[in-house]
């Protein structure tokens, strides 16, 4: 009973304003430091003050922070903060956004391939070069991370960056502004299989390594993992979705997989660049989808070595099997029960389904 209200308490928690404003002014005065594995971590002044947030621990052993009901890992919160405060939205961005290991990288090379493709050809395209992480970057953990005011008013339009924010949590300006954002999930069961995967990879300084799916397994149906809850994730852009479809696609992972030739015209009209009838007859359609299939990506030699340092991970790390209803082989039927009866709970009356299964 008192471990219930103990997160009842955690997950409705609110800070006040001024610890808000006296928080972000000391993440953007003080500077960070590097374990010698390259993790980000907070300095210990800076951990003194956000002792004061709601805290727990990541999968990978690593601090998870309560702010304004998301749960950010300790390398992305510095970065969500001066995001959340200072980024300026142009009519022409879009933002994709995403739960991690729910097809972020993939979404990234379609959108990097249709809103170029009058520029590069898929013989031509950067992605055969450099990883989709780097030609399209992430707010929390890359940009905003690395520098409290990056120089992004250099970029030509229409810019294109990455987020795992919710959408109440995104910059007003981007709220409301005519930017467009393209929201991709998951289903839950194989983007809890996925980032387990993904999270024991790292290997951290007087953390014992992931064993099991069983380690934090309850925390995750709590809601407690890197940028969730997940229902309140895919649940804010479902409703944006529905209330503004010009300005927010929600696309699923599974609806892809199916079907890419559909949703990658889908996703060029969206953006107001919308396939014409010559491009159809043409392939282009097709060879955008090869060129940003699994397959093609996971090959490419810029995607087998190479390191991720925003995430501090290797750029192989980001492609593993790609399969939907692969969460079977980790997941006993108790598990998936229990954890997909939460979410149908969390998103009772929303009309939004997954599949979970192929």
């Amino acid at each position: 009973m008192h471990e219930e209200l103990a997160l009842l308490a955690l997950s409705s928690f609110v800070p006040p304003p001024c610890l808000l404003r006296l928080l972000s002014f000391v993440i953007f005065m003080e500077t960070t430091t590097s374990s010698s594995n390259g993790e980000s971590v907070l300095r210990d002044e800076i951990q003194d003050l956000v002792a004061g947030f709601p805290s727990a621990k990541n999968w990978d052993g690593t601090p998870l922070y309560f702010y304004k009901g998301v749960w950010y890992p300790v390398s992305g919160i510095r970065g969500a903060l001066s995001f959340q405060q200072h980024f300026i939205a142009r009519d022409t961005d879009i933002i994709l956004a995403s739960m991690p290991k729910s097809g972020t990288t993939w979404l990234k090379a379609l959108a990097f391939s249709v809103v170029n493709r009058n520029i590069y050809s898929p013989t031509e395209s950067p992605l055969l070069t450099t990883p989709p992480h780097d030609l399209v970057r992430f707010f929390e953990m890359d940009l905003y991370s690395k520098n409290q005011l990056p120089d992004l008013e250099q970029l030509p339009s229409p810019r294109i960056f990455s987020s795992h924010t919710h959408y109440e949590s995104l910059p007003p300006s981007i709220r409301g502004s005519s930017c467009k954002i393209v929201y991709i999930c998951r289903n839950p069961l194989d983007q809890l299989v996925s980032y387990f995967h993904f999270a024991r990879k790292f290997k951290r300084e007087n953390v014992k390594p992931l064993t099991s799916i069983d380690e934090g397994f309850d925390n995750i149906c709590r809601g407690i993992q890197s940028y969730g809850p997940f229902w309140e994730s895919v649940l804010g852009y479902w409703k944006a979705s529905l209330e503004r479809p010009d300005k927010v696609l929600f696309l699923k992972y599974e609806d892809l997989k199916e079907d890419i030739t559909f949703n990658l015209k889908k996703l060029a009209e969206f953006l107001g660049l919308p396939f014409s009838e010559k491009e159809e007859k043409e392939g282009v359609i097709q060879e955008i989808a090869e060129l940003c299939s699994f397959d093609n990506l996971k090959d490419l030699e810029v995607n087998r070595t190479g390191f991720f340092k925003s995430a501090g991970a290797p750029n192989s790390t980001f492609f593993r099997k790609a399969k939907v209803g692969d969460w079977c082989n980790d997941l006993s039927p108790s598990m998936a029960e229990r954890f997909l009866k939460i979410v149908e709970e969390k998103l009772a009356g929303s009309g939004l389904s997954f599949k979970v299964s192929e």
